[in-house]
């Protein structure tokens, strides 16, 4: 397929400055993010807006039926963006870890592009919950803790014994407790027969602590791995198993323990989407020119691996987001029984393109991003 997208790449370009509104807007924001891989509700809001009598295939009703369905679950979300705003507040104010970022709606976009439909509310709230202990935790590997505290937490968390709280530093105690405390609040939100969800949404936390671990030992040493030690880590690290978990943990009876099984075994939905994550981060942190705690990331690794410049070492890492989507969309084809699945966890890997595009890190400086999450959280679309 590589002939074909040059090819319309190519002439879309040539032709946008020539095409009217909307359609120019349209193929400017196709060639920005590929719609296949964007975030469909933020296609969603901007096809809304645009649809207008102009277009001959207008249809008045359906035009306010949309509308009213997008402000109509835009209060939904929002009603559950302040309960998940007072729950932050509380844990936030309890564990004082004031080096970590404070970051309520981006955790809660995650889960939202993951699945935004109204009864998926469990599993968006567990997921968002989740991703904001992992911050947390990922705050701490890199910005705070010396090596020695990230080994003994690494072990705890391992353990998952509460009587091992002494065992950190007195900052990590309350941090470590309201760990234990929410993942029981996770497991009460389970029914009888889902209650083996637990132990595959520990071990992902667990799992990615270690990787978080692994990292810090590399930057304490100053180590640039190679290349493939640090994708197989960072790849980890990036979240795209614990997403999987995280979002399989609160779905319905359609989230077998098979498929709990399929997404660990890293399979490659899974994998791809941890790869899409994982390089989009790199990509924008390397343009910047911003480094958490000068942990080497993929594009330095592949620099001093082939001794390369910058810009090779930038264009391949793009191309790996292209394989990685490729993996994806074979994906989406071989595993029609489970695809709705399929889909919900590639929405992690569209949420990561929209968040991390070119120079943007979205969640990092929230700014960035500010009046595209205004539109899905705050301004509901005028009737």
């Amino acid at each position: 397929l590589e002939e074909p997208l040059l090819f319309a790449r190519h002439h879309l370009e040539s032709k946008q400055c020539n095409l009217k509104s909307p359609l120019a807007e349209q193929v400017g924001r196709a060639l920005n993010i590929p719609l296949t891989r964007d975030i469909k509700r933020e296609e969603a809001i901007s096809y809304i807006m645009e649809y207008n009598v102009q277009d001959e295939t207008y249809n008045a009703t359906i035009h306010e039926l949309a509308k009213l369905e997008f402000n109509r679950l835009q209060r939904v979300h929002q009603k559950e963006l302040k309960a998940i705003s007072l729950w932050w507040k509380d844990l936030y104010g309890d564990v004082k870890l004031d080096y970590a970022r404070d970051r309520v709606v981006e955790c809660y976009f995650w889960s939202y592009s993951c699945v935004y439909e109204e009864e998926y509310a469990r599993s968006r709230i567990v997921l968002a919950k989740l991703l904001m202990l992992t911050s947390l935790l990922d705050d701490t590997y890199d910005e705070h803790a010396t090596l020695e505290e990230c080994q003994v937490l690494t072990k705890v968390l391992e353990r998952w014994d509460e009587t091992d709280v002494s065992l950190l530093p007195e900052y990590l105690q309350k941090f470590f407790l309201r760990v234990i405390s929410n993942f029981r609040d996770f497991e009460q939100e389970l029914e009888p027969h889902e209650k083996y969800r637990s132990a595959y949404i520990r071990n992902v936390f667990q799992d990615i602590s270690k990787s978080y671990l692994q990292e810090a030992e590399w930057s304490h040493h100053g180590y640039i791995p190679s290349f493939n030690d640090q994708v197989n880590v960072s790849v980890k690290s990036a979240g795209g198993e614990l997403v999987a978990i995280g979002l399989l943990f609160g779905l319905g009876d359609v989230a077998t323990k098979e498929v709990f099984e399929w997404a660990i075994r890293n399979s490659d939905t899974v994998r791809a989407v941890g790869q899409v994550s994982r390089f989009m981060d790199d990509l924008a942190d390397f343009k910047r020119g911003r480094n958490k705690m000068d942990v080497a990331t993929s594009v330095e690794c592949y620099m001093k691996e082939n001794n390369v410049t910058s810009e090779v070492a930038l264009a391949k890492i793009a191309s790996l987001v292209d394989d990685a989507w490729k993996t994806s969309n074979k994906e989406l084809i071989e595993h029609r029984a489970i695809l709705p699945i399929v889909k919900q966890i590639t929405n992690f890997g569209r949420s990561m393109m929209f968040l991390y595009h070119g120079k943007r890190d979205g969640y990092t400086d929230s700014k960035e991003v500010k009046v595209a999450l205004e539109s899905h959280f705050v301004k509901p679309i005028p009737i």
